[in-house]
């Protein structure tokens, strides 16, 4: 990531709002202190690519957040429609598999508006009872570095993790490596269903290149001054 990148370009505000016009109001209120908006599969799943130019088209960047997880040549398609669309940042589930992986980074790379192309690994509401649960037998943390690991070597930029796995993710895979981080809420308030969490400056110290916030800012009587808030908790 570019080392003079400011602070306020890290923080990603997530538009998980039942409608469009509510998400416009949250974009144009942000705008321009923040510029990434995440869109996910509530707002996407209603309204489709409508969602994307809305941001675009107010000057605002989209981090796509639907973690396609198909057969390699449907996930293919979808990254190659994804890119068509102009998003900035998007996703897939590192645990489809190395070829679906690489599928994706052939797609996005002839698309021709390639955008930062990242893996989840392990969703920041699981914890180890629950990777348990669905098969996963090892340490978390092993796990998280494994996915990350073949994310890197199928030519992903980076993936989406915990704020807890931030520092070993580092470790083993250097600096180079874009580090996506939810689960993030401000000093002194709940956890809602994220079960691995920091606050922003915690996340932004351990080495993660952009943090993803919501109902703390979107859910707040002021987003503005909650986004404000945010900010100056990364920058201390």
């Amino acid at each position: 990531m570019p080392e003079n990148m400011k602070t306020a370009d890290k923080l990603i505000i997530a538009l998980d709002t039942e409608t469009l016009k509510e998400a416009e109001c949250l974009v144009k209120a942000l705008l321009p202190s923040v510029r990434t908006f995440k869109i996910g599969m509530g707002l996407f799943t209603m309204y489709g690519p409508d969602a994307v130019r809305m941001v675009c088209d107010n000057g605002g960047r989209v981090f796509l957040d639907l973690k396609f997880l198909d057969i390699p040549n449907t996930v293919a398609h979808a990254v190659k429609s994804a890119c068509g669309l102009g998003v900035f940042m998007l996703n897939i589930h590192a645990l489809g598999g190395q070829d679906m992986a690489s599928r994706a980074v052939e797609a996005a790379a002839a698309s021709g508006k390639k955008p930062l192309l990242l893996g989840v690994t392990i969703l920041t509401s699981m914890d180890e009872a629950s990777v348990k649960q669905v098969g996963i037998c090892g340490a978390l943390e092993d796990e998280v570095v494994s996915l990350a690991k073949l994310s890197r070597q199928a030519g992903l930029d980076g993936v989406v993790a915990s704020p807890k796995e931030i520092h070993i993710i580092r470790e083993n895979l250097g600096r180079d490596f874009v580090i996506v981080t939810p689960g993030i809420r401000p000093s002194g308030s709940g956890k809602d269903d994220q079960k691995r969490t920091m606050t922003p400056g915690e996340a932004v110290r351990a080495g993660a290149d952009y943090i993803v916030v919501g109902r703390p800012v979107t859910g707040s009587g002021d987003p503005s001054a909650a986004a404000a808030g945010m900010i100056k908790e990364m920058e201390n």
